[in-house]
């Protein structure tokens, strides 16, 4: 019994060691606070908002009502739900101020867990956790969690070694090639396919090309179809999953102008590639920003290039090449994206060109690095161990220094959490995005401070006065409104305005048009909106008593997209039933 607990606490210490180096690299973050990084404000809002939804009752939110200045947007019906979800439950049970270390150490943990579990295929307990302890601490990494705070894109440092897990995963190299593709792998692939399409749409596309590429070159190695048939399968059933999400948010892009995500010049493939410089200001601090990454760049590729050279020199590679070839040539296939020659596969794959960054390919890096790293490092003699232990603690806590030196991002006054939160409870609201605004229509003309209704008699008024480049601020002295009225029932996805109307015109309504709203005036259905430059509704209204409801409704495309992630979840049940009956009868 007691060697039996003594086992168990060694398999522990792998996972503690990783949940202890998670800590070590959120210390910058726990000694200045948070990092307002480039999409910080983004993700708070997001969060903020799904709590206040599910404190109306709402399961799955569909509209941020303190965007564009409190017009709302539909960033949740584009945003992929679980980083926003997550941040929304952190909030629900802890004070704001810590819900995004809580966030980032989570994630962080979660990914040294992730690659741990993906190099104890080929590496012992303590190497493996090595290489989980170097995926976290990467340059890449620490660069998303700090500087840019892209919080989705974070999380593909969990789910990118689960995929590499599963997809390169063979526990019947002797049987039959159903036996084989269904090996029990097939169905936790399909979570992490749903996992990588739910944390974020850019993770997504490269998920996808990824387990494809990866399930090519394992097919070719193994001369065998299993590990095409089990991507293939697990593709369809974690899309499938993820229909609730990517129905409505394919669909629903005619109902916005998204174009506007990668119509700015610093969003374009072609001007991030490595070591870039351009001579148009506009792009002045994109090519700071490029620099940056193209360092982090270099230092990644020549550390795994140099693990993978020293674990051949030291014949410490996996005695299975369809396990490492695949994981050696990530690193290849990911310089060459970085590179101009590289620009046609960029316009002929679908869907590639809507990374915006080639430096976005980085997150795949993280697990290679850190697995071809440990490999080469690692000895078994004690004293030379804890000399490499040692060294790379080091190396860990001093690059956890230097984010907090060079990436961490100060909060501006209006940043802080605290004034988010104030102007979120009681202020004007957030600045919309534009990619989100009804098409033909201009965000940036929402003006501050409008009132919930506002009669006027020419639809197509602005509402708001403002200095070149100055938001515009709507005041009841500028007299562009005839009339004003209040809210008698407010929600996230809800608007009812009772009024005496003294003679008919328009109510523009301080809620962006979007055809998911349902608008009934005295009961009946309004089925054609006036049009106007900042995207606002603006409803006929006649003279009189006016009862004026708007709502959210469950549009066909969403109803399609729950209907296949049932069907997915019927599929992928069976599936598990059906690998788990062959798993038995392989132990048999």
């Amino acid at each position: 019994m007691s060697l039996t607990i003594s086992a168990r606490l060694r398999r522990c210490i792998g996972p503690a060691v990783i949940l202890v180096a998670a800590l070590a690299a959120i210390v910058p973050q726990m000694l200045r606070g948070n990092s307002c990084g480039h999409d910080f404000d983004y993700h708070f809002v997001s969060w903020l908002n799904c709590l206040n939804g599910w404190q109306h009752g709402i399961v799955y939110p569909h509209w941020a009502a303190s965007g564009n200045y409190r017009a709302g947007d539909p960033r949740f019906l584009f945003y992929p739900p679980l980083t926003w979800m997550l941040g929304a439950a952190l909030g629900a049970v802890l004070p704001w101020t810590i819900v995004p270390m809580a966030f980032t150490f989570l994630v962080l943990a979660a990914t040294g867990l992730a690659v741990r579990a993906l190099a104890r295929q080929a590496l012992d307990n303590g190497p493996a956790t090595l290489a989980g302890c170097a995926a976290l601490f990467s340059g890449y990494t620490l660069f998303t969690a700090y500087e840019r705070t892209a919080f989705g894109e974070l999380a593909g440092g969990i789910w990118i070694p689960l995929l590499l897990l599963f997809v390169l995963r063979d526990r019947n190299p002797s049987s039959s090639l159903f036996k084989r593709a269904f090996d029990g792998s097939t169905a936790p692939l399909a979570l992490v396919v749903t996992g990588v399409w739910l944390s974020d749409a850019p993770l997504g596309v490269m998920g996808s090309y990824l387990l494809a590429s990866v399930a090519v070159v394992s097919a070719l190695l193994k001369r065998s179809l299993a590990p095409g048939l089990r991507a293939a399968a697990a593709a369809a059933l974690g899309m499938g999953l993820a229909a609730v999400y990517l129905v409505p948010a394919a669909w629903e892009q005619r109902w916005v102008d998204i174009r506007q995500a990668t119509a700015d010049p610093s969003d374009m493939i072609e001007n991030s590639w490595l070591f870039a410089r351009h001579t148009d200001p506009q792009l002045d601090q994109h090519d700071v920003e490029l620099l940056r990454v193209s360092l982090i760049a270099v230092v990644m590729l020549a550390t795994v290039l140099l693990g993978l050279f020293f674990t051949w020199r030291r014949d410490k590679l996996p005695a299975s090449r369809s396990w490492w070839i695949p994981l050696a040539l990530i690193p290849f296939a990911i310089l060459f994206l970085q590179l101009p020659i590289s620009l046609p596969v960029w316009n002929l794959l679908p869907k590639l060109l809507f990374l915006q960054f080639p430096w976005r390919w980085l997150v795949a890096l993280g697990a290679p690095t850190g697995i071809f790293l440990a490999s080469a490092v690692w000895v078994t003699r004690g004293w030379r161990r804890v000399a490499v232990v040692a060294a790379c603690t080091v190396v860990f806590l001093g690059a956890s220094a230097a984010a907090g030196q060079f990436f961490f991002q100060e909060c501006d006054d209006e940043d802080g959490v605290a004034s988010m939160l104030s102007v979120y409870r009681s202020g004007p609201g957030f600045e919309g995005d534009g990619e989100f605004a009804p098409p033909g229509t201009n965000s940036s003309l929402v003006a501050t401070s409008l009132p919930a209704a506002c009669l006027v008699h020419d639809p197509s008024v602005l509402l708001g006065y403002g200095s070149m480049g100055a938001v515009p601020a709507w005041s009841a002295s500028q007299g562009s409104c005839e009339a004003t009225f209040s809210a008698q029932d407010y929600g996230p996805e809800h608007l009812r305005i009772t009024a005496t109307i003294g003679k008919a015109g328009y109510l523009v309504l301080r809620l962006q048009r979007f055809p998911a709203w349902r608008v009934k005036v005295n009961r009946r259905l309004v089925t054609s909106l006036s049009k106007r430059a900042d995207g606002l509704m603006a409803v006929p209204v006649p003279q009189g008593s006016v009862d004026l409801t708007v709502d959210w409704i469950t549009t066909g495309d969403v109803i399609a997209g729950r209907w296949l992630s049932l069907l997915a979840l019927l599929l992928l049940t069976a599936l598990f039933l059906l690998e788990r009956k062959l798993s038995r009868s392989r132990l048999s």
